[in-house]
């Protein structure tokens, strides 16, 4: 029993003390600014029919989700896809434009931003969209999207 009680008592101040590992520790958090930047490049590259160049603004990794409404899509590749199905022309692209809800920091550099989004086209869209904001190689990508479409998306 006291053995027991005692390694107990040993895990647990080990992992009470537990450094931060450098590399993470070093990571700087995500300003607004920069959030915001990212969508400026989406809307930019958007607007001028780049659809690689709007999808280079997510990680390149496993880790990339996409949640909307034809489900999850996983990686940038096949995000990309996914954007040249569903948009394939100018005029299903329309204009997007973007207005930040909410933003908050996750701790060392991740960030959560909602937000929503507009299309102006002949069937004007709107929705809403949550980002998780990661700092990776000193760049700062979207991680997660999870977007969906307004009740009443022309207004």
């Amino acid at each position: 029993m006291r053995t027991t009680l005692a390694g107990c008592i040993l895990l647990f101040a080990a992992c009470a003390t537990t450094p931060v590992p450098e590399a993470e520790a070093k990571v700087a958090p995500i300003p607004v600014v920069e959030a915001k930047a990212v969508l400026d490049a989406q809307a930019a590259h958007w607007n001028a029919g780049d659809l690689e160049g709007f999808v280079a603004t997510y990680w390149d990794g496993a880790e990339l989700t996409f949640l909307g409404a034809n489900g999850l899509t996983r990686g940038r590749a096949d995000l990309l896809e996914h954007y040249r199905r569903s948009y394939p022309t100018a005029e299903s692209r329309g204009k997007l434009t973007f207005a930040v809800l909410d933003y908050q920091q996750l701790g060392s550099g991740h960030a959560l931003l909602l937000g929503e989004y507009r299309l102006d086209r002949k069937q004007p869209d709107r929705g809403f969209f949550s980002l998780v904001l990661a700092r990776r190689s000193g760049q700062v990508v979207i991680l997660h999207d999870h977007t969906t479409a307004a009740s009443r998306p022309g207004l």
